[in-house]
């Protein structure tokens, strides 16, 4: 019998507690455990949790914020599951949305990660951007969904309803071996947050490991819960740990790379300028100066991994979306991936 772990970490995220745990007990407490990683809130979260749940959730208090990433590497380390689902704490579950996945992952040992379809929870047919009906990447290494290509967020009209083995899944939902995240080293610390989950999934194809999508499994996510989508905060996380990602992982000559990368984020950066947004061209330049600190520690990570031809891997699209949807005028997946 497989044991499997619904875990969900929380920083000052009671009023998310309030309102979704009630849902994730209920669809969940037959298929797997519940279990809280408290960030080192400064809120009533963990007495919420003991008060209100008693013996039905495990909380794991840490003493401070260590980010999603760290967060989740130090409350999973010492758990003893064959299954890990990390949840974020504002989505709502839907009933029987475990055992699909879980029946996935019986089927093929190959699979080290799975995610379900995410929808949005105030517009409930429509995709969320975090996520959608899986993660795919381009040429220069830019993140975009079966939904979801940058801003464009499409209708499910069941278009992506096929099963499919897709380069990442989201970290909102993620559904993942207990075993391959341990060997993998789980998330890497240095990201603090976004991006850790495609940096995570990329180092398990580059070991020949699947990462799927399963749409028999549906979970409706707010969204910007902790940074909302167009923050200072989240912009320089997200092209920062972008770069690292490109850095540590891809097969091909990375200094190429990441020098159209760079000049590709210039344009990004001017763009923000021209929409009255200059703090996020600013978090742009400040990602760029970390990220060339970071790259003698990034270059040694890189020269030890194994790396498997990226234009080998399935969900690596050969070509610059950024092109597509900018200058072509292609917003959804379908239409950039028909190129």
């Amino acid at each position: 019998m497989h044991r499997t772990a619904v875990v969900i970490l929380s920083f000052n995220g009671k009023k998310w507690l309030e309102k979704f745990l009630p849902n994730v007990l209920s669809n969940s407490k037959d298929d797997a455990d519940i279990i809280v990683i408290d960030n080192g809130s400064s809120d009533d979260s963990v007495n919420f949790i003991h008060t209100t749940y008693k013996e039905d959730i495990k909380v794991i208090q840490l003493k401070k914020n260590w980010g999603f990433t760290g967060g989740y590497n130090k409350g999973l380390k010492d758990l003893n599951y064959d299954y890990f689902i990390l949840l974020n704490s504002d989505v709502e579950v839907t009933p029987n949305w475990i055992k699909p996945i879980i029946n996935q992952f019986e089927k093929d040992s190959s699979i080290a990660a799975v995610q379900p379809k995410i929808m949005s929870h105030s517009q409930k047919t429509t995709f969320e951007y975090a996520g959608a009906c899986g993660g795919f990447i381009d040429k220069f290494g830019y993140p975009f969904c079966r939904g979801r290509v940058f801003d464009t967020v499409e209708q499910d009209i069941n278009q992506y309803n096929k099963n499919t083995e897709i380069f990442w899944a989201s970290g909102a939902c993620l559904f993942i071996r207990s075993k391959d995240f341990i060997d993998e080293g789980g998330f890497d610390q240095n990201f603090f947050a976004h991006m850790e989950e495609v940096d995570l999934c990329w180092r398990l194809k580059n070991k020949g490991k699947k990462i799927y999508f399963n749409s028999a499994s549906v979970v409706y996510h707010v969204g910007g819960g902790t940074l909302t989508y167009n923050s200072a905060k989240k912009t320089y996380l997200n092209f920062r740990n972008s770069l690292f990602t490109i850095h540590k992982n891809d097969s091909r000559n990375v200094f190429l790379i990441i020098i159209i990368k760079l000049i590709l984020d210039g344009i990004a950066g001017f763009r923000f300028i021209l929409l009255g947004k200059p703090i996020l061209c600013l978090s742009i330049l400040k990602a760029h100066f970390h990220y060339y600190k970071a790259i003698p520690r990034l270059h040694k990570f890189r020269k030890k991994q194994s790396k498997h031809d990226i234009k080998t891997l399935i969900g690596f699209h050969n070509k610059a979306i950024v092109l597509s949807y900018f200058l072509l005028n292609k917003k959804t997946f379908t239409k950039i991936i028909s190129d």
